[in-house]
């Protein structure tokens, strides 16, 4: 497979996935935003919607305030934002008509009417219900999109490398949204373990569609240190760090036993999955969330480079 093919199926499916996570992270802050004001007189739910992007100092640029209506106009529609839903959607569709052949028609006409349909959001002045049918409609195209590869594509180089993309965006953003939660969502005159710090927890549960996966592997009331083995270290979850190491390691191996040749991108992403399986939730949270998380995060953008020389340029 030429080079040149390959990254566009790696950041087409890189593109689609982030679209979802913007999608969830702003439907999560529209629900937490409808506390009362009683739970929490300093809030600051949008501000974290921001960093849990990663595009809070592009906001800066282009915006003098953080408000809902700012931060919803930045992280769906802006042509500023590279990660704006729009751009993800717009880039991804660019990306699928560059590798058309390679495609199957169910995931042409499945990304291709999402880019038409998405025409009929921009310019609109929506409320809240209408952006929150808007982020619906997001969440069903990715599904749609994944959904369809899954089920149409050859098991192949071709898929091989959607699977890379999908599984290096996946663990990126489940890394931020725990990060941001556990270091910024919660104001600090507000007790862990209370009924903000709850209803947060929760929502992000909710939000990751990972809420009954919870309850079926804990048995037990919501807790953050139980939600972070969960996303972290549980390999039966599929947005978990170590689901999707271990979804790397294998298409990695994939690739490698296709073309014949193991490099560094192999090398980085076994050693990152055997340390996931070594870990323990508690020396996580006794070094502090924030910290592994942000080491994590590194590790992560190390591995997606390793991929890009090695296969991608």
């Amino acid at each position: 497979m030429l080079s040149r093919t390959a990254n566009s199926l790696y950041w087409l499916f890189r593109y689609t996935e982030r679209a979802d996570f913007i999608a969830r992270i702003l439907d999560a802050t529209l629900r937490l935003a409808s506390l009362p004001t009683s739970y929490n007189a300093e809030r600051n739910e949008w501000e974290s919607a921001l960093n849990a992007a990663g595009s809070a100092e592009i906001f800066r640029r282009h915006y003098d305030a953080i408000s809902e209506s700012t931060v919803r106009d930045f992280l769906a529609f802006s042509p500023h934002n590279p990660s704006s839903i729009r751009n993800c959607l717009e880039l991804a569709r660019t990306n699928a008509r560059a590798v058309r052949t390679a495609l199957t028609l169910e995931m042409w006409e499945t990304i291709n009417g999402a880019w038409l349909e998405l025409r009929r959001y921009q310019n609109a002045d929506l409320d809240r219900e209408q952006f929150a049918a808007f982020l619906e409609w997001v969440k069903t195209v990715s599904l749609g999109f994944d959904g369809s590869a899954y089920r149409t594509m050859l098991r192949n180089d071709a898929y091989y490398f959607t699977r890379l993309g999908v599984s290096i965006e996946r663990a990126d953003n489940t890394a931020r949204i725990l990060d941001v939660k556990y270091h910024v969502l919660l104001p600090p005159t507000e007790r862990v373990g209370g009924t903000l710090d709850y209803f947060q927890w929760t929502t992000i549960l909710r939000e990751v569609q990972a809420h009954t996966a919870y309850h079926w592997v804990y048995r037990e009331s919501v807790k953050p240190w139980l939600v972070a083995d969960l996303l972290i270290l549980n390999r039966q979850m599929p947005r978990s760090l170590a689901c999707c190491y271990e979804s790397l390691v294998r298409h990695l191996d994939l690739i490698a036993e296709l073309y014949g040749r193991r490099g560094p991108a192999q090398r980085k992403a076994s050693d990152a999955a055997a340390r996931l399986a070594g870990t323990r939730i508690e020396e996580i949270f006794g070094r502090g969330l924030h910290e592994w998380t942000s080491d994590f995060l590194d590790e992560n953008n190390g591995l997606g480079a390793a991929i890009t020389e090695q296969y991608l340029t």
